[in-house]
């Protein structure tokens, strides 16, 4: 093996382990203790969950598209 290589293994080694170590200093059971002057609200059910995270983000995604496309058929511009 060449230095080079050599440095970038060792290189790609340390990414790595930085990288899990990150992950596990970030693990959620560090978020089961509550702190002072938590008080979290009521959850929410399934329809607004639903609602919130897929029925949003895809209704947002289509309001832009068709403004886009709006915009663009007035312009008159023709992109082939």
């Amino acid at each position: 093996m060449s230095n080079k290589v050599k440095k970038n293994a060792v290189r790609a080694g340390a990414v790595v382990a930085a990288t899990t170590a990150m992950v596990l200093m970030s693990s959620p059971a560090f978020g089961l203790t509550p702190d002072d002057g938590d008080d979290p609200g009521p959850g929410l059910s399934v329809a607004e969950t639903l609602g919130l995270y897929v029925v949003t983000p895809i209704v947002l995604f289509l309001v832009i598209a068709g403004l886009v496309m709006v915009g663009d058929k007035k312009s008159g511009k023709q992109t082939d």
